[in-house]
């Protein structure tokens, strides 16, 4: 039996998995009505960021599963790599 994870792998080619890696920052803020959340991971220089109704709990210091795209934004007109976050799950 497949895995929600291994099926969303082989559904879309871009899609990145990674499992037990070790949340560094977590940073929340509001934006329109959502709430922009930004985590950095070690060993990691580019920013993991997705979009909640809601605040979450903390995750500095927590080990996380994360599903992403590699993607990139404009910031003060020039782009910036970040990564999309699809799915993330403490584990």
């Amino acid at each position: 039996m497949k895995s929600t994870v291994d099926k969303m792998l082989v559904k879309h080619d871009k899609l990145v998995h990674s499992e037990g890696v070790k949340v560094c920052s977590h940073t929340q803020r509001v934006k329109d009505d959502w709430v922009q959340h930004t985590v950095m991971i070690d060993d990691c220089d580019t920013p993991f960021t997705f979009r909640r109704t809601k605040k979450y709990k903390s995750l500095n210091g927590a080990r996380v599963n994360v599903t992403y795209y590699p993607d990139t934004q404009g910031v003060a007109g020039f782009e910036m790599d970040i990564f999309k976050v699809v799915r993330i799950k403490r584990s």
